[in-house]
């Protein structure tokens, strides 16, 4: 799978973990160049606290465009530290 975004590839993995149709990729496959950290977070209620990556590519931003969860809930422990897309990333085969 990969994930594309402005034209990047910014992740790319054959081993991404589907949880409610959103690919999550590990964390060694993303390409870490074009990742912020920023200071947003939400919750899941079965999955835990959620922190956010602002992408950057080509000197476009993409505010809060990646989350993953640092220390997810027990049911869901295999997805830790590993990132999901949504707001305009195109997830690919």
């Amino acid at each position: 799978m990969k994930a594309i975004w402005n034209n990047q590839i910014i992740a790319e993995s054959d081993e991404t973990i589907i949880i409610e149709k959103n690919h999550y990729f590990p964390p060694e496959s993303i390409k870490k160049e074009f990742f912020e950290t920023n200071d947003t977070h939400s919750v899941c209620p079965w999955k835990g606290e959620a922190s956010y990556y602002t992408l950057v590519v080509n000197g476009k931003r993409n505010e809060d465009a990646a989350w993953y969860y640092p220390n997810p809930h027990d049911i869901v422990k295999d997805i830790a530290n590993y990132v999901s897309f949504w707001k305009g990333v195109e997830i690919i085969k």
